[in-house]
C-alpha cells in the first residue's frame, strides 16, 4: 500500500536493500504481502486493515497488481446486450375545442410504448420496431395490423443484406419514402396514416408502413430503388373512427355513426405494387424520375351495389429536380396520374387522371430561424367529361385546377432546446386551410414535452379541409427516451 505521508512516523520500518539512504545492507527488505513474520512489521493506519484477507483495502485502480486489476473490471463490468436496444415511452392527451355530435370530445388520449431492437452483422442484419399502445379513445383493441388499430402496432420487421457491393436488399415490414415535398406527396405512393395526423400524434406517424421489398443498385451512372410489395398496402384514411368527415352520399357529416368502410383489393402476389426511383447527383442537384404501377392510395371510387368506397387501379409517372437555389434550396416535382379505371373521365365514380406539380424553397433567414414554401396543383384531365358525367344534386363539382399553398416556419430558442414550429395548408380554390403550431422543448437527454394544435378553416362542408372544421384540437405530450 502506498500510505500518505503524514501517516510515517519517526521510527518506520527500514526500506527494502537499495532504497535505504544510508546503504546499510543489514535492512531487511519488506516481506511480500502475506508471508510476514509479524513481530516486528509496522502498524498500518487505522482503516486499512490487519493484513487479514477480508480487510485489505481495494486498491485504486491502476494501483493493483495485473492479475488483481483484471479480477476487478471482471467483477464491475457492465453486461451487454448482443443487439441495439432503444425506445421511448409517451403520453398524448387532446380534446376537441368545440362539441362534434358524431365524435368523442376526447380528440386523443394514449400512452404508447415503443421497442426497437436493431442487430448489424458485415453484410446482413435485421430490424424490429414495436409498439404497445393503449388507446381510450378507441373503443375496440383487436389488433388490425394494415390499419395500426389496436393494442399492437407493428412499425417494423425486416432484414436487411448485401447480396453484393452495388446492391442493397430488405425484405419485410418497413417504412418507405421518397420525393422533394414537405407534407406534400406527389411520386411518392406509400401508405400515409391521414388519423394520426390530424389528432396529434408524432409527425413520425403520418407514414404509415409497408410490407415489401426494397432493391436498391448503386452505380455511378445513377441509381435505382425498385419496391415491390406483395399485397396493396393502402393508407389508414379518415373513416369516421376518430375523425368526422363529409359524407356526400347522406347530405351531412357522419362519424362514428357512419363508419367508411372501404373495399380493399387484398389477394397477395395478385393486387401487388410496384414502384420505381432512378436518381442522380449532377454538380450538387438531385435529379429523379419515378414510376409506380398499383391502386390509388385512399379510396377515390364507389361500388353503388356493395354501398362502399372502392381504390381504383392508377399508373403514376413523375420527375423531381432539387438543388441549391440563391440562399437556399429549391426544388420541383411533377407527376402524372394515369387513373386506368377511368381513363376517358367520363365515371363519377371514379377520380379522374391528373397532373400534378410542386414548387419548393426554404431558406434560413436568420441563425436558428428557417422558412419552407411551397406551391402545389393538381390538375383534372378530361374535365369537360368529368363535369358532364355528375350527376345533379347528389355529387359536388370540383374545381379544373385545385392549388394549395403551404408554409413553414421554425424557430431554434435556448441551445435549440426549444423548436417552435408553425405549418400552414392554404386552398384559395376550395377556400380552405389547415393550421399546425407546435412547441417543443427538450428538456434533458431523456425527457421532451410538447403542445400543439390542429386547427381546420373552410367556406364549404365538402371541401377536403373545410369537412374536418368540427375536428379542432389542442394536444400535450411527453416522451421518455431510452
Amino acid at each position: 500500500s502506498v500510505m500518505p505521508a503524514m501517516l510515517i512516523a519517526d521510527d518506520e520500518p527500514p526500506l527494502p536493500e537499495g532504497l535505504n539512504s544510508s546503504g546499510s545492507a543489514s535492512s531487511e527488505p519488506a516481506l511480500p504481502e502475506g508471508l510476514g513474520g509479524g513481530g516486528n512489521e509496522p502498524a498500518l493506519p487505522a482503516g486499512l486493515g490487519s493484513g487479514s484477507e477480508e480487510s485489505e483495502p481495494t486498491l485504486p485502480e491502476g494501483l493493483g497488481t495485473e492479475e488483481e486489476s483484471g479480477m476487478q473490471s471482471k467483477t464491475t463490468e457492465q453486461p451487454t446486450l448482443p443487439f441495439s436496444f432503444t425506445g421511448f415511452w409517451e403520453i398524448r392527451a387532446g380534446v376537441r375545442t368545440q362539441h362534434d355530435d358524431y365524435e368523442k370530445d376526447a380528440s386523443i388520449a394514449e400512452t404508447r410504448l415503443q421497442t426497437e431492437i436493431q442487430k448489424d452483422w458485415d453484410n446482413f442484419g435485421f430490424k424490429l420496431t414495436t409498439d404497445l399502445l393503449y388507446d381510450q379513445v378507441s373503443e375496440h383493441h383487436e389488433v388490425y395490423l394494415e390499419d395500426g388499430r389496436g393494442f399492437l402496432d407493428l412499425r417494423e420487421a425486416n432484414i436487411y443484406f448485401s447480396p453484393f457491393d452495388f446492391m442493397d436488399v430488405k425484405i419485410g415490414r418497413q417504412v418507405l419514402t421518397w420525393g422533394t415535398g414537405d407534407l406534400l406527396f406527389l411520386n411518392d405512393l406509400f401508405p400515409k396514416d391521414w388519423q394520426s395526423f390530424f389528432i396529434g400524434r408524432d409527425e413520425e406517424y403520418l407514414k404509415a408502413p409497408s410490407d415489401a421489398i426494397k432493391i436498391s443498385v448503386f452505380s455511378d451512372f445513377a441509381n435505382l430503388d425498385f419496391v415491390y410489395t406483395p399485397r396493396f398496402d393502402a393508407d389508414r384514411s379518415i373513416c369516421g373512427r376518430k375523425i368526422s368527415y363529409w359524407n356526400s352520399f347522406l347530405r351531412r357529416h357522419a362519424g362514428r355513426d357512419y363508419i367508411m368502410e372501404a373495399d380493399r383489393p387484398d389477394r397477395w402476389f395478385k393486387d401487388d405494387e410496384f414502384a420505381w426511383r432512378v436518381y442522380k447527383n449532377i454538380k450538387g442537384w438531385e435529379l429523379a424520375g419515378y414510376a409506380y404501377m398499383g391502386y390509388w392510395k385512399s379510396p377515390r371510387g364507389m361500388n353503388l351495389l356493395k354501398q362502399k368506397a372502392t381504390y381504383p387501379r392508377l399508373n403514376v409517372f413523375g420527375a423531381s429536380l432539387r438543388g441549391n437555389v440563391w440562399k437556399g434550396i429549391g426544388n420541383i416535382e411533377v407527376a402524372y396520374y394515369d387513373s386506368r379505371d377511368d381513363r376517358s373521365g367520363d365515371d363519377p365514380f371514379v377520380k379522374n387522371s391528373e397532373f400534378r406539380l410542386l414548387v419548393g424553397y426554404e431558406q434560413e433567414l436568420m441563425k436558428d430561424f428557417t422558412m419552407g414554401v411551397q406551391y402545389y396543383l393538381e390538375h383534372k384531365m378530361h374535365y369537360g367529361a368529368y363535369r358532364d358525367s355528375l350527376w345533379p344534386v347528389i355529387m359536388q363539382q370540383a374545381d379544373e385546377n385545385h392549388h394549395v399553398f403551404t408554409i413553414r416556419l421554425t424557430r431554434l430558442l435556448m441551445n435549440q432546446n426549444l423548436t417552435l414550429s408553425f405549418f400552414a395548408f392554404y386552398s384559395p380554390s376550395d377556400g380552405d386551410a389547415y393550421l399546425r403550431p407546435k412547441v417543443n422543448y427538450k428538456v434533458n437527454d431523456h425527457w421532451t414535452v410538447e403542445m400543439g394544435a390542429n386547427v381546420f378553416f373552410g367556406t364549404n362542408d365538402y371541401t377536403f379541409f373545410g369537412q374536418f372544421e368540427r375536428n379542432n384540437n389542442v394536444y400535450i405530450a411527453a416522451r421518455y427516451n431510452f
